[in-house]
């Protein structure tokens, strides 16, 4: 019987159980995206915690496009020290850590009323009002080498992996969705063609951090709006990536750049009441385990032990995401360690995301 806290690796990256740390933005790096003493304390707790990994919040590869305020930023090599202390730490406590590297785009809280934001196409993002440029050849050829240098940061400073974000709605996951690419080119059209900034990015990531390097990709199963990535389609995209020598997926789902997403709860935060409404994505997780071998990791509503295991035990998933129960309750593996039908606290209202360094709003 496999268990959440089997030891494993995924290619040479030794893992003392199966539980990660979902990324969350914590909105506590400096306004630069450079560490905070509070950042570093929040991923300590974590690491002591006793998760396997941990996912950072997402960081932006280019200075001039901070999606969010105060986001981690890997821009430049002046974040290599700093970075280093932290994965040293993590490290110094038997967990892991992953960076997870993004371009937000139109998705974004910052405004923008003089910088010039990307997207597929000129096409308005329905949450944030904001109107991209559509990229030029010489644009995407600017972003892909944008990643792939962060990506070389990121394993200078220590951390274990490297995560592409492709998904809920910022720039890569765009790209994906036919209602914010309407491009006539060769990245637009069909699936192989949206993807194709994609397959770009993790080509030259790969040239950069090595063949032996760990690089993870989340993307969305699907949007859940009309217009919107296909079941079938994402399954596409990660067959592709899976053949130029992608190590792990991580599943998740929902574009938060549309209103009716938002709307009817069917973003990667839902609000759940009862079991029967955890790990939200399982059914898609299903579907793709036919299609592909590398290791997935299932992210979105994992509350429950005795769920996880039996996704684990039917083989549909190799690892579980696990975000906002962190929050709550950073000791979460180690409780769940000593007692299997420990039960989270975590009551899923994403009261946590309207406060300052996304903390619980109940008393512990």
């Amino acid at each position: 019987m496999k268990s959440i806290f089997d030891k494993s690796a995924i290619k040479d990256l030794d893992l003392k159980n199966r539980l990660f740390k979902g990324a969350v933005w914590e909105e506590l790096a400096r306004e630069d995206g450079h560490m905070t003493d509070e950042l570093f304390e929040i991923y300590e707790e974590l690491a002591k915690g006793g998760v396997g990994a941990i996912f950072t919040g997402y960081a932006y590869v280019c200075k001039e496009e901070q999606p969010n305020p105060r986001m981690m930023g890997i821009y430049d090599d002046s974040f290599i020290k700093e970075y280093k202390e932290l994965t040293d730490m993590v490290h110094s406590h038997d967990s892991k850590i992953i960076m997870q590297i993004v371009y937000g785009g139109t998705q974004s809280n910052m405004g923008y009323d003089d910088n010039i934001i990307f997207g597929p196409s000129a096409i308005r993002n329905e949450i944030s009002g904001i109107m991209p440029k559509e990229m030029t050849k010489d644009d995407i050829e600017y972003l892909v080498n944008a990643y792939a240098n962060a990506a070389l940061r990121v394993k200078k400073a220590g951390f274990d992996g490297v995560a592409m974000h492709g998904a809920h709605g910022y720039l890569l996951s765009q790209f994906l969705c036919p209602h914010y690419n309407q491009r006539s080119d060769e990245y637009g059209g069909s699936i192989e063609n949206r993807m194709r900034i994609i397959v770009e990015i993790y080509e030259n990531i790969r040239e950069k951090v090595g063949k032996d390097y760990p690089v993870f990709m989340k993307i969305n199963s699907q949007d859940f709006f009309n217009g919107g990535l296909s079941e079938e389609e994402s399954i596409k995209v990660i067959k592709v990536l899976e053949e130029k020598g992608l190590d792990c997926v991580e599943i998740s789902g929902g574009n938060e750049s549309t209103k009716a997403v938002l709307k009817n709860n069917l973003g990667p935060a839902r609000k759940i009441k009862e079991q029967s409404q955890e790990s939200y994505f399982k059914g898609f997780a299903k579907k793709l385990r036919t299609e592909v071998n590398i290791p997935i990791i299932l992210t979105g509503g994992n509350r429950s032990t005795d769920l996880m295991e039996e996704l684990l035990n039917e083989d549909v998933v190799d690892y579980f995401g696990i975000a906002r129960p962190f929050i709550y309750e950073p000791d979460l593996a180690n409780k769940w360690a000593e007692d299997k039908n420990y039960k989270a606290k975590c009551k899923s209202c994403n009261g946590c995301y309207h406060t300052y360094g996304k903390r619980c709003v109940f008393d512990k």
